[in-house]
């Protein structure tokens, strides 16, 4: 068979199969995360934990999971009462899990919102900002790393 005749599979990931968990639960109304950064040294060789950005929905429903966390967070006097969780961003490709991201003792340094604005339809979004100590990379579609 020539080279014109072979047909190459290439794997990808498109960037709207997503999802996040929150303590293994699945949360809703996620509309993107960006600076996920899985590997980075500083200049003395130790690994950087870099903030991960987690664009949401505003949901009404105080005691959803996310928004119990962020009020926990928000009524934390200093921190050494900083509520934390785990935190995962999962990849998806064709309705499977490919890979998976998973963020230990993650919380929360930092929301916003985007603009009120009586002229948009859009909905109001909810920019969280989160750290974590340290991050673990799972390879869920294959079978075995050798």
């Amino acid at each position: 068979m020539s080279n014109d005749n072979m047909m190459l599979a290439v794997d990808s990931l498109v960037a709207n199969e997503f999802a996040v968990e929150l303590e293994g639960e699945k949360m809703l109304g996620v509309f993107g995360v960006s600076g996920l950064t899985t590997f980075k040294l500083n200049e003395s060789g130790q690994q950087v934990y870099r903030p991960v950005q987690i664009t949401k929905m505003v949901q009404r429903n105080g005691n959803n999971p996310f928004n119990m966390w962020l009020r926990e967070t928000m009524n934390s006097r200093d921190e050494s009462e900083r509520p934390t969780r785990t935190v995962s961003i999962v990849a998806i490709d064709d309705g499977v899990e490919t890979r998976r991201w998973t963020l230990q003792n993650a919380y929360i340094i930092e929301v916003s919102y985007s603009d009120f604005d009586t002229a948009s339809t859009e909905m109001v979004e909810e920019a969280v900002t989160v750290r974590y100590t340290s991050i673990e990379e799972t390879w869920s579609a294959t079978e075995s790393l050798d």
